[in-house]
């Protein structure tokens, strides 16, 4: 459809009774998916990359978790929330906490300083949690959810929103009664989750409907979905719930999330704009998607967790047709095949482009291209992106789009790195023992070298490294991908690793109050295969002590305040 603005953010209501909020937690709910660690900066380039593809709310953390996330979920509302666009747009950032009062005051610190903050919080409501993991009465449970609300509202958020967690397995009497209640404080957006992912599209869409129409007071706020993949049903829940009058859907870039992920941001997105109008009762979003493409890639490349190629819009083989009547029919008419073109996701044909780059492409050709690739660099990253462009032109001839992307990633996940590889060479076969030499640079500027030996020529190059760097870990997985076909292709190693000394910061809570260890990823490539390995082994290490750092210095800081109260006591 045509562009049309959309409607001005007021808490509890929308202007356009057929425009849907879109609610992103990709970098809350998508971040507990295992492997998943995101730094700092990763958050900040994510939560930018949201507020161009439009997302009406970033659910930007659990601010509680760690010092390391109340920092990113902070500096993303003071950064990317202070940012309005010509058309009056910001994001509303949010903060999710549960009805504990520090949790909340925490989340309300978090997210204060943005133009439009939110504060989520959330308690369970399913006898099975109730029973089990609460232990708690429906009474007491409806308590908490209002005092929640209510010390919200008194520290002077006016937007909030709550969750009954396990609504797709509550009494529907029991959640209208918890609802109207929480609206009555003062609550604004009530989200149902199917936790589990356990219902069925009609079953989904029904409890919606019923309590639009059961809930007392459910006009004074908005309802919003949040549907789990277990069954592989949470688009088709998210939008049987949309039907059924949900105006907010909550959803991940790639559905990444906890086990089976979440509803994906792109199928939700691509459905209601092509089927909103003329089979949902004018359902519409603000989301502009030609930044669909652009973002997916980043939240893989930074979460380490790719796309599977037949995934739904996003992945490698949607646009792609190998059958020999399908190319036929592409070929006569793009219509005959596709319900709607890779260009208004923001994927060009690479064969449509008509721009092929090599040796002979300058900074500008190159700075051109990524800029279409909606990767926006300049200064120190792009000297440095077009020092290895040249490098690889002189390897390979025709640089293709995903060589690009490759560099970029590589380039952005090293930037302001604490070490670097600055040579590395192994010798290794049939002959003797495999040996790595390696020259890395760190944090003091200071170049160092080092030689060790291993069982082959990637473990010889780890070992060279652990001895430079010395922070104990365990790799947990370590893949390597060619970028294109053909001998001289570049290779992208993906590896994750944890920390292996015990402390504190070596592990994170989820919003479920589980403590998971942390796993950190980290990306590189280049045309030799030892040498992307390096890299890649390089980044995860690079982003572990990055993280690591942070937890610590605030966990030193709690000691010694600790010990000044002492002695005052003493005193």
């Amino acid at each position: 459809g045509s562009w049309r603005p959309r409607p001005e953010y007021v808490p509890g209501k929308i202007g356009d009774e057929g425009y849907v909020r879109i609610f992103d937690t990709t970098l809350r709910d998508g971040e507990q998916s295992p492997g998943a660690t995101l730094t700092s900066k990763e958050k900040l380039d994510i939560a930018r990359q949201l507020a161009k593809l439009g997302v009406d709310i970033i659910e930007a953390g659990f601010p509680i978790a760690s010092r390391d996330d109340f920092e990113a979920v902070s500096r993303i509302a003071r950064e990317v929330g202070t940012e309005t666009d010509p058309s009056g747009y910001s994001p509303v950032i949010c903060g999710l906490s549960r009805t504990k009062f520090p949790d909340l005051e925490t989340a309300w610190d978090a997210v204060k300083a943005a133009r439009l903050p939110r504060v989520h919080t959330f308690i369970a409501t399913s006898r099975i949690h109730m029973e089990h993991k609460l232990r708690m009465t429906e009474d007491e449970v409806v308590q908490a959810a209002v005092d929640a609300v209510r010390h919200l509202k008194k520290m002077g958020c006016d937007d909030i929103e709550f969750s009954p967690e396990d609504a797709g397995r509550s009494d529907p009497r029991f959640l209208c009664r918890v609802l109207s209640e929480v609206v009555r404080a003062g609550a604004t957006t009530v989200n149902i989750p199917d936790t589990t992912g356990w219902n069925l599209p009609s079953e989904f869409g029904e409890l919606i409907a019923t309590l639009k129409r059961d809930t007392e007071g459910i006009d004074n706020a908005i309802i919003s979905t949040h549907c789990q993949n277990d069954l592989g049903l949470s688009t088709a829940n998210s939008l049987a719930g949309a039907f059924a009058g949900a105006r907010q859907i909550e959803c991940t870039i790639n559905g990444i999330g906890e086990r089976a992920g979440n509803a994906s941001l792109e199928e939700v997105v691509m459905a209601i704009a092509l089927r909103g109008e003329e089979r949902m009762g004018g359902l519409w979003t603000g989301i502009n998607p030609v930044h669909i493409s652009p973002t997916s890639k980043m939240v893989s490349e930074y979460s380490g967790m790719s796309v599977q190629p037949h995934k739904a819009i996003v992945g490698a083989n949607a646009f792609a047709h190998e059958s020999g009547i399908h190319q036929d029919g592409m070929l006569k008419s793009k219509d005959t095949y596709e319900i709607m073109s890779p260009e208004t996701i923001g994927l060009t044909r690479q064969d449509d482009a008509g721009i092929v780059l090599g040796k002979h492409s300058g900074r500008h050709a190159v700075k051109t291209r990524l800029a279409q690739l909606g990767h926006n660099v300049e200064g120190e990253e792009l000297d440095s992106i077009f020092h290895r462009f040249k490098d690889l032109a002189d390897k390979k001839k025709g640089i293709v789009d995903g060589d690009l992307e490759a560099l970029v990633h590589d380039e952005l996940s090293s930037s302001g790195a604490s070490w670097e590889v600055v040579d590395a060479q192994v010798v290794c076969g049939t002959m003797g023992l495999p040996t790595a030499t390696l020259k890395m640079r760190g944090p003091d500027g200071m170049v160092r070298t080092t030689a060790a030996i291993g069982t082959g020529p990637v473990d010889a190059a780890y070992k060279a490294v652990d001895n430079l760097i010395g922070v104990p870990t365990e790799l947990l997985d370590y893949r390597v991908n060619a970028v294109t076909e053909g001998i001289n292709a570049l290779a992208v190693t993906r590896v994750t690793i944890t920390p292996t000394e015990e402390g504190d910061a070596t592990y994170s809570k989820t919003a479920q109050g589980r403590t998971v260890k942390r796993i950190f990823s980290g990306q590189g490539s280049d045309s030799d295969i030892v040498v992307s390995s390096t890299r890649a082994y390089t980044n995860a290490l690079n982003k572990m002590i990055g993280v690591l750092a942070v937890q610590n210095s605030h966990n030193e800081a709690q000691e010694s305040e600790d010990l000044e109260k002492q002695e005052a006591v003493a005193q």
